[in-house]
């Protein structure tokens, strides 16, 4: 079989025919939006998504956490600094795995089924995330 060539961020990766079904699979899988209702919109992830991003929580919890505990004990400035780098950094990676998550499942089923407007609600997103 012909393989399909994916981009990944460190490169092209060749994918043959029963890979692609398992990676549809898990995107599929990954989460869908629910927008029928433009008052209340949900996400539903899988529930491998889910306590993956339940244990980066949990662990930026415990970061700042421990963040409060050295400003209690007086720590040096620089230590407390780095904690808040690695939250800071932490977060971002929790709020890109949501954002990719997003685009494979959301943003695509309502482009779709026409819905283009979620072009701009992805921008606005995009750039809050940036900031």
């Amino acid at each position: 079989m012909e393989p399909i060539s994916l981009h990944r961020v460190r490169g092209y990766v060749k994918l043959y025919t029963k890979e692609l079904i398992e990676l549809e699979h898990t995107i599929l899988e990954a989460a869908s939006c629910d927008h029928t209702s433009s008052t209340e919109r949900k996400s539903h992830h899988s529930e491998k998504t889910k306590r993956g991003l339940m244990h980066r929580l949990n662990r930026i919890e415990g970061q700042v956490r421990g963040v409060k505990g050295l400003i209690e004990r007086d720590t040096y400035c620089d230590d407390v600094l780095i904690q808040i780098a690695s939250i800071q950094s932490a977060l971002n990676g929790l709020g890109k795995q949501l954002l990719e998550h997003h685009l494979k499942s959301c943003v695509v089923g309502r482009i779709e089924e026409g819905d283009h407007e979620v072009l701009d609600e992805l921008l606005i997103t995009v750039n809050k995330l940036l900031k």
